[in-house]
């Protein structure tokens, strides 16, 4: 592993991310694959921090996310439209050995398909070449949610926000407390589960990196004695620790909501994002429709 805050290039996460699923039942959530390739890779805690462009999430989840798109496009991995990535029968049967020459085919492959299409964009396609020298791909509508919620607005605007999703996912109530200095505690719902209803801490807070343990255990020490539990919104990402201590048995559970995430659940309740759908025309001519006549 390389030292300091070095993070190895995109390649070099394609025989762990692929030993990860065969380690977890040959499939696993983007989570759970994320977490074995991390759990195996050795890396440090500020290597971990390292965030990449807006923040969202850290540059090795980043790079994490390429390397299933580069063995997908190998014909090493699958998805499905639930998020279940699964290795193929190529893949169960690869060699280490055998990345390099099915990367450089993969990429052999991108190429010809943009020289067939000049409108594609490099970037779109290639994505991380191995150099990591810059190219973030384009900036895509989450990029653009997490820059508004990170640098457009207030952090008290933040704490309204997380009010407003609560109540849109269905709590009975939300209160932010944030200003009364309530122990790092930003606000209280209650949420009803059929006959039971229960108090659920939040706390907001607008990074751009990474939320470490620390964070989570300083968020339950406020909750301490209060019952309940806590969730920890954020709009960067969780060190794999912090997500580690969030489920400590014994401890009082806090639910993480990280940028990503977050993006897609005001996306979900339409706060602030608006998604239209277009309809697109495939048009195909028949060759052998003229033949016969």
């Amino acid at each position: 592993m390389t030292a300091g805050t070095q993070i190895p290039p995109v390649p070099e996460f394609l025989w762990p991310t692929l030993c990860a699923v065969v380690s977890l039942g040959d499939s696993g959530t983007i989570d759970e694959i994320v977490e074995a390739t991390i759990g195996g890779g050795g890396f440090s805690e500020e290597q971990l921090a390292v965030p990449h462009g807006d923040g969202r999430e850290s540059e090795v989840v980043y790079r994490c996310a390429w390397a299933r798109t580069y063995l997908k496009g190998m014909g090493l991995l699958d998805n499905s439209q639930r998020g279940v990535w699964s290795t193929t029968e190529l893949g169960r049967a690869v060699a280490e050995a055998d990345i390099p020459r099915l990367l450089g085919e993969y990429r052999n492959r991108l190429r010809e398909a943009r020289k067939a299409n000049a409108e594609a964009d490099e970037a779109d396609e290639l994505g991380p070449l191995g150099d990591e020298g810059g190219s973030d791909g384009p900036r895509d509508w989450k990029a653009q949610l997490i820059a508004m919620l990170q640098g457009g607005i207030e952090p008290d605007q933040f704490e309204r926000l997380a009010r407003r999703l609560l109540l849109e996912a269905g709590f009975v109530s939300a209160t932010v407390t944030g200003k009364s200095g309530d122990g790092g505690i930003d606000g209280i719902g209650l949420y009803r589960l059929s006959l039971v209803t229960f108090p659920v801490f939040f706390q907001c807070k607008r990074y751009k990196g990474t939320v470490r343990a620390s964070a989570v255990r300083d968020f339950r020490g406020a909750m301490s004695g209060r019952g309940g539990q806590g969730l920890l919104i954020t709009t960067g990402t969780f060190s794999p620790d912090a997500r580690k201590e969030a489920t400590r048995d014994g401890a009082p559970p806090v639910d993480l909501i990280d940028g990503d995430r977050l993006c897609d659940l005001l996306k979900e309740y339409e706060l602030g994002v608006r998604c239209t759908v277009r309809q697109v025309e495939d048009v195909a001519v028949l060759p052998e429709f003229f033949a016969d006549l």
